[in-house]
């Protein structure tokens, strides 16, 4: 089965294409790298020829407000464009667990728009909605610091392994279609000012985290509720402890 991996080249499609290839699917990544634009739709007609499954794992390259709704609302449209008319049987974008409970953020908005027109267009489709990615825990840091101080809402995530989030897809990639969507999370959930505490213990880091209740993540309110998924859900395997244990040749 070909399978075109959009942003094939990012960290998620990296692995994702590994496990692909590994189970025996024809992979094609595409990226501006490659010379296809999403936002433009520039060789895109030519990058999905012959395929039966299409998966957007692809990301704005601005995180503000108005241009990340801009890439994620063009972008979407032009592969659902393409998608239709090259045939394809299966539409499968990675978005956000709770993307839809936290309206504050810029970002999130912008994805619950992604998901809107997927489920709008006439691609049979899966949207796998993933938690926070263990990968991106200390640039959440880096974010909310101060000096040495680093400042967080106690609200909880249920952060996973960029692998874990591979070996989900690639396991959508071998089902039909749900037309519907899919959440995907860590094996345990914790409070986001003690899972930094953690990362930067482990890493002989100094900063201290201060809970902060007016705190935002991303721009918004954070709960016990808000990230984390509310009912059955795809669990991954990897804990935080084995992923830092790991080190960067691990993960």
């Amino acid at each position: 089965m070909k399978v075109v991996i959009i942003g094939g080249s990012g960290l998620i499609g990296k692995k994702l294409s590994t496990l692909l290839r590994q189970a025996g699917h024809e992979v094609a990544s595409a990226s501006p790298s490659s010379g296809v634009n999403t936002v433009t739709g520039e060789g895109l007609d030519q990058a999905l020829v012959g395929a039966q499954v299409v998966v957007d794992v692809s990301n704005s390259p601005s995180f503000a407000d108005e241009q990340v709704m801009e890439f994620f609302r063009a972008s979407t449209r032009n592969l659902l464009a393409a998608s239709a008319k090259a045939g394809v049987d299966h539409f499968i974008a990675l978005s956000v667990v709770g993307a839809d409970r936290a309206p504050a953020s810029g970002y999130l908005r912008a994805k619950v728009a992604q998901e809107s027109l997927i489920e709008g267009g006439k691609v049979p489709y899966t949207i796998v909605r993933a938690t926070q990615f263990f990968e991106f825990l200390m640039p959440i840091a880096e974010a909310n610091t101060s000096g040495q101080t680093v400042r967080l809402p106690s609200g909880r995530l249920q952060p996973m392994a960029a692998s874990d989030v591979a070996a989900a897809l690639a396991e959508v990639v071998g089902d039909e279609p749900r037309n519907g969507i899919r959440d995907i999370a860590g094996p345990q959930a914790v409070p986001l000012d003690d899972l930094i505490r953690h990362v930067l213990k482990a890493g002989k880091d100094a900063r201290e985290v201060v809970t902060d209740h007016d705190a935002t993540y991303f721009g918004a309110p954070l709960s016990d509720g808000s990230l984390t998924p509310a009912g059955k859900h795809w669990t991954g395997k990897t804990s935080l402890d084995h992923w830092l244990s790991a080190g960067a040749d691990g993960r």
